[in-house]
């Protein structure tokens, strides 16, 4: 069984405005949404989220994971873990697959700003089939942990473009249809 680890650390300034980010935190498809493509993504739940991944190419396999994400929210901010996960188009390897995504994001006021701080560990555990098992294994493992890295590192960015200019906009609409109401 090869086993294959990646973990990404997130620190962004929250710019100030009308509402806090505490608040647009609780919507969490608008979270999901800034993580990953809407294409990409049903919405199962009110808080269990289907991601399909682009397809992977791993040595000579091509992989197409889809990850069931739990997205909840708890006093000390978000907290995103996998529920269930299986390869699409690969029943076989599918059984022998297994994926651990642990993730958090947390508004940490300070003096004179907030931030967001987040943490996101990736794991996949795959028993390989027969043909992989001839490939050195550092090989294996240097290439399954920089795809692993890879997913991270595309939701970082994407989380870091996004979230905040997503949350400008949620807070001005959120005052916006507050005052038409008064």
């Amino acid at each position: 069984m090869a086993c294959f680890n990646a973990s990404q650390s997130i620190s962004i300034t929250v710019p100030s405005a009308p509402l806090p980010i505490e608040s647009y935190l609780m919507q969490r498809d608008r979270l999901v949404y800034a993580l990953m493509d809407e294409r990409q993504v049903d919405v199962l739940d009110t808080d269990l989220f289907r991601f399909r991944l682009q397809p992977l190419k791993f040595i000579m396999l091509t992989l197409k994971p889809v990850a069931d994400i739990r997205v909840q929210n708890q006093q000390s901010g978000i907290v995103v873990w996998a529920e269930d996960c299986y390869l699409a188009d690969n029943a076989a390897l599918s059984k022998r697959f297994s994926l651990t995504l642990q993730g958090t994001l947390q508004p940490q006021t300070l003096e004179t700003e907030t931030k967001l701080n987040g943490q996101a560990d990736l794991q996949v555990k795959v028993d390989l089939p027969a043909a992989l098992k001839l490939t050195p294994r550092g090989l294996l493992e240097a290439t399954g942990n920089g795809i692993l890295n890879g997913i991270l590192l595309t939701m970082k960015q994407r989380l870091m473009q996004r979230l905040i200019a997503d949350y400008q906009s949620w807070a001005a609409q959120e005052l916006e249809m507050s005052s038409a109401r008064a």
